[in-house]
């Protein structure tokens, strides 16, 4: 594991009593005093130690390779590098980001099936071995380009269930992979395993234990070639926050049977996965700014003289983020978000149906198509929770505008923690691992 200083960390030390919500109230009020009300993220970092407690208690035969893609964030990646995860990177870039804080090579997967040449030439020269492939062009690369691979088939799967398909894209079919094996043979490539992913956001924990028992079938046609595979990778696909559908545990009721069925502990298979989300989407709040507001008045009501403001209309707020920038997944990853006003409703308080809007002249800049929030005016704040995910790594600087400020939080005892699994491992109960010193309103996994 990698042990690192204070000094590494770009955090602020939380202590006894204080929790990531006070953080946030600071920033806000500070930003009272100046016009420069900018948008900006609160990530607690204990939230990360948390998933990732959670993680080994329910899934201890699989060992996380966090994806990068989701967030690479230099400090959540220090993290959980600190936490002994290994990696999965898709471009080199990512590779030299996980490499650059120490990892060793053996915990870097390069899960990326569709290599630039370039980048196999980087992974081969810097000892990172665990590779991808789905196709025969991708084999014919790597053979002349990287003579030490280790290598992975990535097969497909019902991905019907999920919200965004990735075997559409990805993956070698059954009747395939055969071929594939024999040309790989032929190649004198070494295939030490197989993969698969169920898309992101599966809704369906079924398609894990279908998935699980066509890799065992890849397995078996390998061992009829000669290979003995020792790697399965079970991708991604977890949940990240617990106001989803299913929870994390009701996928890990699925893959644990399926896994002792198939790949049953004294197989020496080792187990990996892919999460991304799981590990990162609830640690970070985003407050943006009102920074304009327009009400639209119902056509009937104007027309009969009795317009009177938002009790006859809708109202329209823009904020100083948007779907270029920090809600770039609501587009891509069809993600749903919610807005929290930061103001307390006073009781009975009216609302009103609003949208959302973001801060660039695109027209389609919309991040919330219809919501209910009380009438709030210029200058005042609302929150988001849960956007750790696949929001900053795919901004885009559209009209000018920059990246949100991020304040990482931690607090004394989780920092203790980190230090004490990246020196010694984890032992003892996972229960008591738990940080519990946080006040209740930062306690958002409610299952620990």
């Amino acid at each position: 594991m990698n042990s690192f200083t204070p000094e590494d960390f770009d955090f602020t030390v939380l202590e006894e009593g204080s929790c990531a919500c006070d953080v946030l109230e600071q920033r806000i009020n500070e930003s009272s005093m100046s016009d420069d009300k900018d948008a900006f993220y609160v990530a607690d970092l204990g939230d990360v130690l948390k998933k990732h407690l959670r993680w080994v208690r329910a899934l201890p035969r699989v060992t996380p390779f966090y994806a990068v893609k989701c967030n690479d964030s230099r400090t959540v990646v220090m993290t959980l590098a600190s936490l002994g995860t290994g990696f999965d990177c898709a471009s080199k870039n990512e590779i030299q980001l996980v490499q650059s804080l120490g990892v060793d090579p053996s915990r870097i997967i390069y899960a990326n099936p569709c290599k630039q040449v370039s980048h196999i030439k980087y992974a081969s020269a810097h000892g990172v071995q665990m590779m991808t492939f789905d196709s025969e062009a991708e084999l014919t690369k790597i053979a002349r380009y990287h003579e030490n691979a280790k290598l992975v088939l990535r097969i497909t799967t019902d991905d019907s269930k999920a919200v965004c398909r990735l075997s559409v894209k990805f993956g070698a079919t059954l009747e395939s992979s055969r071929l594939l094996l024999e040309r790989a043979r032929e190649l004198g490539l070494d295939i030490i395993g197989v993969s698969f992913h169920v898309g992101s956001r599966c809704t369906d924990p079924e398609t894990y234990s279908q998935a699980i028992s066509d890799a065992r079938c890849v397995f078996d046609m390998g061992a009829e070639l000669g290979y003995n595979m020792t790697l399965l990778d079970i991708g991604g696909g977890f949940p990240g926050s617990d106001d989803s559908k299913l929870t994390f545990e009701e996928f890990t009721a699925v893959i644990n049977p399926a896994l002792d069925k198939y790949f049953p502990a004294d197989s020496e298979v080792q187990v990996i996965a892919e999460p991304g989300r799981y590990y990162v989407t609830s640690a970070y709040t985003l407050a943006v700014n009102i920074i304009a507001k327009k009400v639209v008045i119902r056509e009937q009501s104007a027309c009969n003289g009795k317009a009177d403001g938002a009790n006859n209309g809708t109202l329209m707020y823009y904020v100083n983020e948007g779907v270029y920038s920090s809600f770039v997944h609501v587009i891509f990853n069809y993600a749903h978000v919610l807005a929290t006003p930061h103001k307390k409703l006073k009781p009975g308080e009216r609302t009103y149906p609003c949208s959302i809007w973001g801060q660039t002249c695109d027209g389609q800049d919309r991040i919330v198509e219809q919501c209910i929030l009380p009438d709030l005016q210029v200058g005042e704040w609302l929150l988001f929770h849960n956007m750790g995910a696949y929001t900053i790594p795919m901004y885009c600087t559209f009209n000018g505008f920059q990246k949100p400020d991020i304040h990482y939080v931690m607090s004394r005892s989780v920092w203790q923690r980190i230090q004490q699994i990246s020196t010694q491992g984890l032992h003892g109960p996972i229960e008591e691992a738990c940080p519990s010193d946080l006040p209740s309103c930062c306690r958002r996994e409610s299952s620990l």
